[in-house]
């Protein structure tokens, strides 16, 4: 019996976490940029995170951003940001519900920060796939020296069946 075909338009593994991850940034409150983060392990999504506001406390959106009005350039002075990031939330998640992320893999649609960093570090993830850069040298550098893979990727997009030209014939 011959193997049934894959179909053309199926995402791979990684586009497939890093479209979710898309997604899950669009739940983001922060004024400058939305970020997602999906943690996965075995092909399986363990927690998901994005950047905002703590539980329970005004977002962003609602307040205004200190950073933007002090005129502060990405990458500086974050603490004086009232948004926990999309990898920490992600971590964070993960404690409060008892799930092991050691060895995982963080997808993020943004390089981490040193902050950041230093979590993945210590929560034993062992690989990043992040989509857009961030003004953080020593963040690359940790990571580098941790031996964390770091991959920087383009998701291919997809075209639903629906989407494709039809045949004339």
């Amino acid at each position: 019996m011959a193997k049934p075909k894959k179909p053309d338009n199926r995402p791979s593994w990684d586009d497939y976490f890093m479209e979710i991850t898309e997604l899950v940034s669009r739940r983001s409150t922060c004024l400058r940029r939305q970020v997602g983060a999906v943690i996965v392990k075995g092909k399986r999504i363990l927690t998901t995170g994005y950047n905002g506001a703590p539980s329970g406390l005004k977002h962003c959106s609602e307040v205004g951003c200190l950073r933007e009005k002090l005129n502060i350039p990405s990458g500086e002075r974050q603490e004086l940001c009232r948004a926990s990031h999309a990898e920490q939330n992600a971590i964070i998640q993960a404690a409060q519900h008892g799930v092991r992320i050691n060895e995982a893999t963080i997808y993020s649609t943004h390089f981490p920060c040193v902050t950041c960093a230093k979590m993945i570090i210590n929560a034993g993830i062992k690989k990043i796939i992040y989509q857009q850069g961030y003004p953080d040298q020593l963040s690359k550098e940790l990571l580098q020296e941790a031996r964390i893979e770091l991959i920087k990727m383009t998701p291919a997009k997809l075209t639903l069946a629906a989407d494709e030209p039809k045949e004339s014939g």
